[in-house]
């Protein structure tokens, strides 16, 4: 790879490149952490630690459960629940049978849920039960034939387990009822595993190891095709990047990150429970991020060094009376990803951590890592900062040639290790987003200056940032459409202080009796939390082109 200006900007021990041959699949880079990191901790939830070791056992027991469903080599399992422990033993199960993991939302409607499970053709899911009724409602229309059901206190030991799901099913009331008939017990499946035998499937670094799906242009959800050696690419990045800050953790205390982002999603997928993998680093896993005094509460009982988090957790907690009650001085890196971060919400996190937050970007596409600001930085750029190792990022016009003048706009093309196979069985979209040579192209406009540092300064889609998840005007528009009073509609995003960007959605009426609170009922019902509009306008007519294409820019121009 030749011209690189941003290799200037990389701190003192940072390589050019790596190498993505070290492992032949992930689960090769997870078997050697179980060995040489068995004593330790790999994962901290609600007071209970999972050793290394333990991980091992319970992962193995549960791919042979899953063998013996008689799924073969490549099938999908999709894997629904929050950040609770049996998510990383069951990301390595699936990984170590030989099959294929499905990242869900286990937010997802009954609509969402149908359509990921279809079109990825997952014969089995893995699914906390406090969502079971969603399953319910669309299983019949999908390939699933297996449910493996987890409860929140599944690995929390007899008596706090008892307790904790007590709370849950009958205090919260947070499990609606559901029938799910054969469905099995997570715990019942260990049990069942631990007398079966794991035949190990020889893995290479071209098997596919996830799916991670992302919004489509057209609004239908696409599975990106992770190889393994996509994500190992990934972490061996993120932890050469990491190092000039995590080399100064002491020898005495073991790596330890908070993961408040959820496991589906790519960035805490990779960057917290497969790079601390690597590293022998301990997780503390987070279920529920929104609930900022609970997660105040937990992170006061530990020592920890790193935090990926998206902008709204940093704003969030940095203004929360109780910030002042965890031990923030451990803390060696603090990344930014998912969405801009602002300004203001970075002075205030350095003010009061001492640890400037680096902002880095990524997509579902790019296992999600591209670019990060140097975690040697001691003031917020406002930039996406530099390529990682092994990465190449270009500005393109709309005919898809270079964009040589710094400082001018085009899209970000992306090539490197990381960046996915292509979109699963869509070769037409595939087609779309990659160019002859390799690169991905974003869809995101950005500029570079001459040290290689890049911005992004606008959106070529229309999609819209909410708190880090991209939301797609047609899906939401595709949903709205169904209402019987709606004539059209058309959704775009406008700036939202807490989540960056918000939805808002603009009707026009074609039964003067609709309401606001009907449109928000209808959207609660088919969309999840995030999708959901947060500002409706009713208007006589929508903007349109002369051929009738609806003008979304007129829309976000006129808040």
């Amino acid at each position: 790879m030749t011209d690189r200006p941003w290799l200037g900007a990389y701190p003192q021990g940072v390589p050019a490149d790596i190498d993505p041959t070290q492992y032949t699949s992930l689960v090769e880079l997870m078997e050697q952490a179980f060995r040489d990191y068995a004593d330790r901790t790999a994962y901290s939830f609600m007071g209970k630690e999972t050793s290394y070791r333990e991980t091992d056992a319970l992962s193995r027991q549960f791919a042979a459960y899953l063998q013996s469903l008689g799924l073969v080599r490549g099938d999908r399992v999709a894997l629904m629940m929050p950040n609770v422990p049996q998510y990383p033993i069951a990301v390595a199960a699936v990984l170590r049978a030989g099959f294929v993991v499905v990242n869900v939302n286990p937010l997802y409607t009954p609509r969402e849920l149908e359509h990921q499970l279809k079109d990825s053709g997952a014969k089995a899911i893995v699914i906390i039960e406090n969502f079971a009724a969603t399953l319910q409602a669309c299983i019949a229309n999908t390939p699933v034939q297996h449910v493996v059901l987890c409860a929140m206190g599944d690995r929390l030991g007899l008596l706090k387990g008892l307790l904790v799901n007590y709370v849950v099913r009958n205090v919260k009331k947070l499990v609606p009822a559901y029938q799910l008939p054969g469905a099995v017990r997570f715990n019942d499946a260990l049990a069942k595993g631990a007398g079966l035998q794991l035949n190990k499937p020889s893995l290479k670094s071209d098997d596919i190891a996830l799916l991670q799906y992302t919004g489509g242009t057209t609004g239908v959800s696409k599975g990106a095709v992770l190889l393994h050696r996509n994500v190992i690419a990934n972490v061996l990045q993120s932890e050469a990047w990491n190092k000039p800050a995590t080399s100064k953790i002491p020898e005495s205390e073991q790596p330890t990150a908070v993961c408040a982002l959820p496991l589906y999603h790519i960035f805490a997928f990779t960057v917290n429970m497969m790079l601390s993998m690597r590293t022998g680093g301990k997780t503390i896993l987070i279920p529920n991020p929104r609930d900022l005094p609970a997660v105040l509460k937990e992170l006061s009982k530990h020592t920890f060094h790193s935090f990926p988090a998206v902008n709204t957790l940093f704003n969030g907690l940095a203004n929360h009376p109780d910030f002042n009650t965890v031990n923030w001085k451990n803390l060696k890196v603090s990344v930014g990803g998912g969405m801009a971060v602002q300004a203001a919400v970075a002075k205030l996190w350095l003010d009061k951590t001492g640890c400037p937050i680096c902002e880095g970007y990524g997509l579902s596409e790019t296992s999600p890592s591209a670019s990060c600001n140097p975690v040697t930085a001691t003031e917020f750029s406002g930039t996406i900062g530099v390529p990682l190792p092994s990465t190449s990022m270009r500005i393109l016009d709309d005919e898809g040639h270079d964009i040589s003048a710094t400082g001018q706009a085009g899209e970000i093309a992306i090539k490197g290790p990381q960046v996915m196979a292509g979109y699963w069985q869509r070769p037409d979209e595939t087609a779309k987003v990659m160019t002859e040579d390799g690169y991905f192209k974003t869809g995101d406009i950005g500029v570079m200056d001459a040290r290689g540092y890049f911005k992004v300064v606008d959106r070529k889609k229309d999609m819209v940032l909410v708190s880090g998840f991209n939301v797609y005007p047609n899906e939401v528009e595709d949903v709205v459409a169904l209402m019987p009073g709606v004539l059209e509609c058309a959704v775009v995003g406008v700036p939202d202080e807490k989540t960056g960007e918000a939805v808002k959605l603009v009707i026009v009426k074609k039964d003067p009796a609709l309401t606001e609170a009907q449109v928000k009922d209808f959207c609660r019902a088919n969309l999840t939390g995030y999708k959901q509009p947060k500002v409706i306008e009713f208007r006589t007519e929508l903007p349109k082109t002369p051929v009738g294409k609806i003008l979304r820019r007129e829309l976000r121009d006129k808040k």
